[in-house]
């Protein structure tokens, strides 16, 4: 099934049994359906690169199917008639997730391109202009819309919108505010959580659960989603490992090229055996909602202690002088030093004035732990495919340590920007 790109008409010669898109559209609809195991496969998908070699990840029909189902009709509260959008590529699986809103009789819509084209009001007149009832986007888009000045609520109607997802990374206290004051105030914001690993959530939204800003609502229906200490003990209001207890529809059927599931086991069963370990920092708190910190594998221990880098980037990102900001630590003198790398704005500079105020804004924000002890302006932050940044990358760089798996880079020659800074050696 052939899908031309800005509607040129392709040569068909090549393929054999092609189609066109227009003119699938055109034929009797499909009568006779193929009977499928429910374990047969669905998907390949790939994982970001973030923690290394991409996975290449085999979902199956049957599990899948029941998952979305299950969070497009309960935790999304998607109905028959619902106009539903996320703006997502198709290499992201919130694209396979889009797609299964079908099964609810819902209608689709998916965007190509940038979001900020010709302005920051695109993505919010097509909202208009659809009558879209659920809106997904990224907590980045948020951030850059707020950063833009621009508020939906003032330029467009959004009567019809119901629903606002967030995902990608965490939505801050500022995002949730953001929302609510400048996009619509009566909207359930739904920040969720979960990966191309489970091609789902294990942390999501509830329509009948009350929101609290920088929370994410509850745990995913029918999954033993919980958080452990390094003993793997259950804890609550108390930073761990995001993990998953007892097995759950979405679960890989396996991985490619795995044939005796060695390197399915070892990614998700080997820190706590016989439970899914997902490689998130979290912390569950005593009404059930849920607090990501970041990457669990790149987590900083300054003294020994473990901080999530999520809580500086909510500092930093609300600095408009400053595009975009990586953390790692860096060991020094037996220890771990936090290090902040920032991406500046067009004609802004890295001040002693900046540092200082984001140094401040950092302690308030967080915690004395997380302030740099170094910050440093780079041109640019090497990230994904997937456009998620890589502290990892960077971490080995500046340790003089290769990086294996540039090839999941989009933008790898960034890493050179790393390498032998003057500020990192004092």
């Amino acid at each position: 099934l052939i899908i031309p790109y800005l509607n040129e008409r392709p040569d068909l010669s090549g393929f054999d049994n092609a189609t066109l898109f227009a003119d699938a559209l055109n034929h009797t609809p499909i009568s006779d359906f193929t009977r499928t195991a429910f374990n047969d496969p669905l998907y390949i998908l790939y994982s970001s690169g973030t923690t290394g070699a991409p996975k290449c990840i085999v979902h199956g029909i049957g599990g899948t199917m029941l998952q979305h189902i299950k969070e497009h009709r309960l935790h999304g509260n998607i109905k028959a008639g619902d106009n539903v959008f996320y703006f997502t590529t198709c290499g992201w699986m919130m694209w396979n997730w889009l797609v299964s809103a079908l099964m609810m009789k819902a209608t689709i819509v998916l965007y190509e391109g940038n979001p900020f084209y010709p302005g920051p009001e695109r993505l919010w007149q097509i909202a208009e202009t659809e009558k879209l009832t659920l809106f997904g986007t990224s907590a980045k888009y948020i951030d850059a819309v707020c950063n833009a000045d621009y508020h939906p609520s003032q330029s467009v109607d959004l009567s019809a919108l119901r629903s606002l997802l967030s995902t990608g990374s965490p939505l801050s206290s500022d995002g949730f505010d953001f929302v609510y004051q400048s996009i619509k105030d009566d909207v359930q914001l739904c920040s969720i959580s979960g990966g191309t690993d489970i091609v789902s959530c294990f942390v999501l939204g509830s329509p009948s659960q009350p929101v609290y800003a920088g929370e994410i609502q509850t745990r995913g229906l029918g999954m033993a989603v919980d958080v452990l200490d390094d003993d793997g003990q259950s804890v609550r209001n108390k930073q761990g490992e995001l993990c998953c207890s007892a097995p759950f529809p979405s679960m890989p059927v396996m991985f490619w090229n795995d044939a005796d599931g060695h390197k399915y086991k070892a990614a998700y069963f080997e820190h706590f055996p016989g439970v899914w370990r997902h490689g998130d920092w979290a912390t569950l708190n005593q009404r059930g909602g849920i607090i990501i910190h970041g990457r669990s594998d790149a987590t900083l221990n300054p003294g020994g202690v473990r901080i999530g880098t999520a809580e500086i980037y909510r500092q930093v990102e609300a600095f408009p002088e400053i595009i975009e900001a990586l953390v790692i630590g860096q060991n020094w003198d037996n220890d771990v030093r936090v290090i902040l790398f920032v991406r500046m704005a067009d004609g802004c500079e890295l001040t002693d004035d900046l540092k200082a105020a984001l140094k401040k804004a950092i302690r308030s924000g967080a915690t004395p732990r997380h302030v740099p002890a170094v910050i440093v302006a780079v041109p640019d932050i090497p990230r994904t495919r997937s456009g998620k940044i890589t502290e990892l990358a960077v971490r080995d760089i500046i340790h003089g340590r290769a990086v294996k798996n540039t090839s999941a880079l989009a933008n790898a020659e960034a890493l050179d920007y790393f390498k032998n800074i003057d500020e990192l050696q004092n």
